[in-house]
């Protein structure tokens, strides 16, 4: 079997892909500038407190480990990208955080079963490619009884439809990938969850995002810092007229969110889900 035919090998290639990734730009000056509240809210909604056992899945620099840390919980911090979790530590020692870090395959977590009694993830395990197989590990490694909380961007939102606008300038996902922002959807996550859940709930929320004094300040900042966006212009190198027109698909995409006239403010909506594994 040649190694394009080999399936374990096409994922050690396709994880090995989103490592580079996740590791382009600055994702954790993302977290902590533009969205530094939304793990909070999650940690909140999953009613984390102290000696509780929680994992953050896909934590990425913390965002929502080191808030439950904080809130008195143990907490470990398991992410595919190592230079994330470097990030991770040095925030986590700054904040005074004990937070285990462990690098992980969301699709694949090193943990026992029924091991947390909370497991989160904060706009983290919806890149996993392989959606069924993330929602199956999360349920795995929850205690009964215990809560899964989720927050993610929704596909009608902002970040849902930015993806939707890089889409004709990136390469086609492999095969069996499932877009990230369905993790947005209420019905898909329901049926990812299935029977192994109860006491659903959900709520449809924005984060308001005023960092950007035009919208053309936001293209330029998420080309710099944030990894798949880096990756999909990067993928265009040598194309001018392609570059040109996704800056202007940017551009236009964030004109279209822009809240009143005096200040330049987006509104971002997320799915903050919770739940309870079956008993």
């Amino acid at each position: 079997m040649t190694p394009q035919n080999d399936p374990l090998e096409a994922d050690r290639a396709l994880k090995a892909r989103h490592r580079d990734m996740w590791a382009l730009g600055d994702y954790p000056a993302v977290a902590a500038e533009i969205i530094p509240d939304l793990g909070a809210i999650l940690v909140e909604a999953c009613g984390v407190g102290r000696g509780d056992r929680v994992l953050d899945v896909a934590a990425g620099s913390g965002n929502a480990a080191i808030p439950a840390a904080l809130a008195g919980a143990s907490v470990v911090a398991g992410d595919l990208t190592p230079e994330l979790l470097e990030a991770g530590r040095a925030l986590a020692t700054r904040r005074g955080a004990t937070v285990e870090w462990r690098q992980a395959d969301a699709e694949a977590l090193p943990y026992a079963d029924d091991e947390f009694d909370t497991v989160m993830s904060c706009v983290g395990v919806m890149f996993s490619p392989d959606h069924r197989a993330s929602a199956g590990e999360l349920i795995r490694v929850c205690r009964p009884g215990g809560t899964i909380g989720l927050l993610n961007w929704t596909p009608q939102g902002f970040i849902g439809q930015m993806f939707a606008a890089m889409k004709p300038y990136a390469p086609p996902p492999p095969p069996g990938a499932q877009p990230p922002p369905l993790w947005g959807d209420e019905d898909h996550v329901r049926a990812l969850l299935g029977d192994a859940v109860t006491d659903v709930v959900t709520r449809r929320r924005t984060v308001t995002i005023d960092r950007f004094a035009h919208p053309g300040a936001f293209v330029d900042y998420f080309k710099a810092n944030y990894g798949p966006t880096i990756a999909v212009y990067r993928g265009l190198a040598g194309d001018p007229d392609r570059v040109a027109a996704l800056d202007q698909a940017l551009t236009e995409l964030a004109r279209g969110h822009l809240q009143g006239e005096e200040k330049t403010v987006m509104e971002w909506e997320y799915l903050l889900l919770t739940a309870r594994k079956r008993d």
